[in-house]
């Protein structure tokens, strides 16, 4: 996809702020969760403490009927959003960044698509994410940034669903340089 493209497909679509993804009011929330799905650190943690443990519950359920070796790389599984805004959450894992030899990127890209489609599949209107893959799991934002970018316009393109992706990041120095990375994409 030309970088006119995805300029054009995230224009109307993408927004990014600064703020706590477990306050947003919409349909869904993605979960930078990890293989286990039983609640981790950082955003993971933030999710799971926000909604309360239903969604621990729900997450053990899965694990113990479609995950029994936990959510591979990538994938996504839904879940409700226990006490938060919104009907459900889409947990994905991402990859480990290990210098760029072992498909990390493809593999965030991944974890784009399949909560993109699950987004679609369950004909989700809005969604959050926060910057996958950036903490932890050491990623650069700025290539994430790109990645995300790139998946969203990609599935954008070709989907009726979601109509509106909020892009939430913890710092206003994070938003600046995912908008800077955005605007990259703002070429004639």
């Amino acid at each position: 996809m030309e970088r006119s493209t995805i300029a054009a497909v995230i224009a109307d679509i993408l927004m990014v702020s600064c703020g706590d993804i477990t306050d947003f009011e919409g349909d869904a929330i993605v979960n930078a969760a990890n293989s286990g799905l039983m609640g981790g650190g950082g955003v993971d943690g933030a999710i799971h403490r926000a909604g309360g443990p239903a969604i621990l519950e729900e997450c053990r359920r899965l694990r113990r009927s479609q995950f029994p070796q936990g959510l591979p790389v990538g994938a996504a599984a839904v879940t409700g959003a226990g006490n938060l805004k919104v009907r459900s959450i889409i947990h994905t894992v991402a990859p480990v960044w290990r210098g760029g030899e072992a498909r990390e990127r493809e593999l965030l890209a991944a974890c784009y698509r399949s909560t993109l489609q699950e987004a679609s599949r369950l004909h989700l209107r809005s969604i959050a994410y926060p910057a996958i893959g950036t903490g932890i799991y050491r990623f650069t934002k700025t290539e994430a940034a790109g990645i995300a970018i790139e998946a969203i316009a990609e599935h954008c393109s070709q989907a009726t669903y979601p109509t509106h992706i909020a892009y939430i990041l913890f710092s206003e120095a994070d938003a600046q340089l995912f908008n800077e990375v955005r605007a990259t994409y703002d070429v004639a």
